[in-house]
C-alpha cells in the first residue's frame, strides 16, 4: 500500500528539542519529583519485581510498564522538552502510538501538548518539545507511557529558567487502583485521560495504578502486596479480568478480605465492570461483587463503598467505548465523572 503524504505539519509530531539556549536535566535527580513509578534497574517500574514474577508470568512480565507515572516539578520556562528513551514500541488495534507509547503534559492543571515526536530508527525514543500557553511560573506534570518500558528520561527548559520542586499533593499518600485494561489506560488516546488520572487532577491527589490489561486476576500475592501499602484509599475493580463467574467469586471477597484485614480502617471502593449494556453474562458478575460488599457491611465495616460501572454512562449509552470494552476519552470522563463524588467523600474532601 502506498504511503499516504501528510500536508497537516502538525500531524508529524512535535518538533525536536534542538533550541537553542535548552538544557537538558536527568529526572532522577532533584528537584524533579516522580510518582507512580520508580527506577528499578534499567527502567522505570510500578511494582517490585520479585512482587510481580510472585504473582504471575504476565504481570513479571510487564512489571515496567509505566501507565500512572509521572514527573511533576515548577518552572517558568517558555517551554518544556522531554527526551526520552524507550525498550521499544508497543502498540494494538484500538489505540494509537501516542495512548500507547507518548506523552503528555500539563501546566497548573491544564492540558498542554502531547510529547510524540518518535526518532530514531526504531522510532524507540521521544524527542519533543512542547510551548506554555503563558508567561510565568507554571506547575508542571508529565504524564509518562500508558503501555512503554521507559529506560531514561530527561527534561529539558531554557538556560535561564527557574527549577524548583513541585509542591505536594493535597492528597499526596497515595490512592491505590487494581484492576483490568480499563484501569490501565485502554483506550485513551494519551495517558493524561485515563480515569485515574482525570481522578488525580479533579481531586487533587496522588495515585498509584496497578492496572494490568488482561492480567490483574485477584492473586493472593498481589493482594498482600497491595495490603503493604501506605494508602489513602483503595479502588479495586478488577471484574473484567476473571475468566469465569465462578473464578470471580472465588477471588473477590478473599482479595477484599486480605486488604481489609491488614487496613482495618482504609476507605476502599469497589467497582464492577464499567459497561452499558448489561445482560446475564454481566449481572452474574455484578451481584457476585455486590455479595463481597454487602458481607462487609453485615460485618460493620463503615469504610467500603461499591459503585456499578452500569450506570456510569447512563447518558451517552454504547457510544463509551472503542469496542463494547475498553473505553474512549469520553468514556474515561464519564467514569471519573461517576466516581469523583464518592472517591472525594472517602478522602475527606
Amino acid at each position: 500500500m502506498a504511503q499516504l503524504k501528510v500536508y497537516d505539519r502538525n500531524m508529524l509530531g512535535g518538533p525536536a528539542p534542538d533550541r537553542e539556549g535548552i538544557v537538558f536535566y536527568n529526572i532522577d535527580d532533584e528537584p524533579f519529583r516522580i510518582y507512580g513509578v520508580w527506577r528499578e534497574g534499567e527502567y522505570y517500574a510500578r511494582i517490585p519485581k520479585t512482587v510481580a514474577e510472585s504473582v504471575s508470568e504476565g504481570i513479571g512480565a510487564e512489571y515496567h510498564t509505566t501507565a500512572g507515572g509521572r514527573v511533576r516539578f515548577v518552572t517558568d520556562s517558555p517551554y518544556v522538552a522531554v527526551s526520552v528513551e524507550l525498550d521499544g514500541l508497543y502498540t494494538f488495534v484500538g489505540m494509537s502510538k501516542i495512548g500507547t507509547c507518548g506523552m503528555d503534559i500539563y501546566a497548573d492543571g491544564e492540558f498542554v501538548s502531547s510529547y510524540r515526536n518518535f526518532v530514531g530508527e526504531a522510532e524507540d525514543r521521544i524527542s519533543s518539545l512542547a510551548a506554555m500557553r503563558q508567561d510565568g511560573e507554571h506547575l508542571i506534570e508529565i504524564n509518562f507511557p500508558l503501555y512503554c518500558n521507559v529506560k531514561n528520561m530527561y527534561v529539558g527548559i531554557d538556560k535561564n529558567a527557574s527549577l524548583k520542586a513541585a509542591p505536594d499533593y493535597t492528597v499526596e499518600t497515595p490512592v491505590v487502583f487494581y484492576g483490568s485494561s480499563i484501569t490501565h489506560g485502554a483506550c485513551s488516546s494519551r495517558p493524561g485521560l485515563t480515569y485515574p488520572a482525570r481522578l488525580s487532577r479533579m481531586l487533587d491527589m496522588n495515585f498509584h495504578s496497578l492496572g494490568y490489561g488482561g492480567l490483574c486476576k485477584g492473586e493472593v500475592n498481589m493482594a498482600n502486596y497491595i495490603a503493604s501499602l501506605n494508602m489513602s484509599a483503595f479502588v479495586l475493580d478488577y471484574d473484567h479480568n476473571a475468566p469465569t463467574p465462578e473464578y470471580l467469586r472465588e477471588t473477590h471477597s478473599r482479595f477484599f478480605n486480605i486488604v481489609r484485614e491488614k487496613n482495618p480502617d482504609l476507605p476502599i471502593l469497589i467497582l464492577t465492570c464499567p459497561r452499558y449494556t448489561m445482560n446475564e453474562r454481566w449481572s452474574v458478575r455484578r451481584d457476585i461483587i455486590k455479595e463481597t460488599y454487602d458481607a462487609a457491611v453485615a460485618r460493620g465495616d463503615k469504610n467500603v463503598y461499591i459503585l456499578y460501572g452500569s450506570e456510569f454512562f447512563s447518558e451517552i449509552g454504547n457510544e463509551y467505548s472503542v469496542d463494547d470494552t475498553h473505553p474512549t476519552d469520553e468514556g474515561f470522563y464519564y467514569m471519573a465523572r461517576a466516581i469523583a463524588p464518592t472517591l472525594r467523600k472517602m478522602l475527606g474532601k
